[in-house]
């Protein structure tokens, strides 16, 4: 399995610190880790305040739990898979990069990683399995754009986030 600890490392390089760009729909973020996710993983309503100030340390949790874990995302033995797979539920939601795992495997779309979507994940070729999620996410890049012009501010951004993962592929 591929270092977990390394993988949210890039994660957080990928993110950067915080910021409150009117026309993401998250609202204030840091680390990646917007202001409801952060509400949601200590149990009460966080401010804005309170997100500039997550530290690294907080951060790695939320991303190890609810990104990693509770998705079950954990269970991918390929670790190139598992990075990228990783790095969608950060960056487009768990159930999402669960959900497009299981289209890809042609099993039930339940956004669940039960022990029908680990075995067909498992047993798909991994580099084809690989290549079939990227293009996935190119695709979705794409979708969002041609549905709201305002995202193409972070176009630049998810290009290159996605081109980290063709040059590694």
């Amino acid at each position: 399995m591929k270092d977990i600890e390394g993988m949210i490392g890039e994660v957080l390089e990928r993110e950067g610190g915080y910021t409150d760009n009117p026309a993401d729909g998250g609202g204030p973020t840091n680390r990646g880790i917007t202001q409801a996710r952060l509400s949601s993983h200590r149990g009460h309503p966080c401010s804005a305040a309170d997100v500039q100030a997550l530290t690294e340390a907080e951060a790695r949790e939320i991303y190890r739990a609810d990104y990693l874990m509770a998705p079950g995302l954990y269970q991918i033995h390929d670790p190139y898979v598992l990075a990228l797979a990783f790095d969608i539920a950060v960056n487009h939601g768990p159930r999402r990069a669960v959900q497009w795992l299981q289209r890809i495997c042609g099993v039930p779309e339940d956004g669940q990683f039960g022990t029908v979507t680990e075995i067909a994940v498992n047993s798909f070729e991994p580099v084809r399995l690989y290549q079939k999620l990227l293009a996935r996410r190119i695709v979705f890049y794409g979708e969002i754009l041609s549905h709201d012009h305002n995202q193409a501010v972070f176009a630049l951004g998810w290009l290159r986030r996605a081109a980290s993962f063709v040059e590694v592929a």
